[in-house]
């Protein structure tokens, strides 16, 4: 079962191209890490099928439907960089932000819902921030905040725009054992990332991207110095680029 797609995907700012004809799909149950150079269209492609940003062609399914069909099922943590964090609101009300989309207009977020959001907090060791506020976070502390709101959603398929960007160990340590879960569970991950180092701990698929899809399948088929050369243009007498180790596929490890 494919648990998203898109179709002949074009996006540009302004007149700069930033995504050309993008073709991707992601196996339900997959950890997909979609890789490449800065300025590669990383974040650009997932916003683009999340209807963040408008593309110039191109059409995006998930579950085999529209969006708007399954917005329930699709949860997205955005990076946080781009958030306002000087917005006056405590952890634990962001964290209940997650339930929302299941309550309907009117509702208040009641016992069940508060249960999600301790969970999720829980699962995020965030517990201890709940009535803090998001402003006086650190960055991988928000970070874990808004893991534990997409959390709170319950969604079968997760969007990750560069999750482990500028954070601690602990909470690296955090978000890979989510990711862990995640996949026993038999969720769906999409994750923008930049480290090639770490591609193959928790993925089990990557899309090599840049501007275009350079490759796309199981880490020991699209991720091979080939492919990796060709996505960041580096000549094939480069000395010191990075080489997968394609012999012990992709570990999920969760650190203690």
């Amino acid at each position: 079962m494919i648990a998203c797609q898109t179709s002949g995907l074009s996006v540009a700012y302004h007149t700069e191209p930033v995504l050309r004809n993008v073709d991707f799909s992601v196996s339900a149950g997959a950890v997909m890490g979609i890789v490449g150079p800065n300025g590669a269209g990383k974040s650009t492609l997932i916003k683009a099928m999340l209807g963040l940003v408008t593309p110039l062609t191109g059409t995006s399914e998930f579950f085999g439907q529209s969006l708007s069909r399954v917005r329930q099922r699709v949860g997205y943590m955005p990076q946080f960089t781009s958030v306002d964090w000087d917005f006056p609101t405590t952890v634990r009300d962001v964290v209940l932000m997650g339930t929302y989309g299941r309550l309907g207009w009117l509702r208040r977020p009641g016992r069940a819902e508060k249960e999600t959001a301790a969970t999720a907090m829980a699962q995020t060791g965030i517990t201890d921030l709940a009535r803090r506020q998001i402003g006086e976070l650190s960055g991988g502390q928000r970070q874990r905040v808004f893991l534990a709101r997409a959390l709170a959603q319950e969604p079968d398929l997760f969007f990750m725009d560069e999750p482990f960007q500028g954070i601690d160990a602990k909470s690296q340590r955090a978000i890979v054992s989510v990711l862990h879960r995640l996949r026993q569970a038999g969720k769906t991950v999409v994750i923008v990332h930049h480290d090639l180092a770490t591609v193959q701990d928790f993925c089990t698929h990557v899309t090599l991207l840049n501007q275009t899809v350079v490759s796309c399948g199981p880490v020991d088929e699209a991720f091979t110095s080939e492919h990796l050369r060709h996505a960041y243009r580096v000549g094939d007498t480069e000395q010191g680029f990075f080489e997968p180790d394609n012999s012990r596929g992709p570990r999920v490890e969760v650190a203690p």
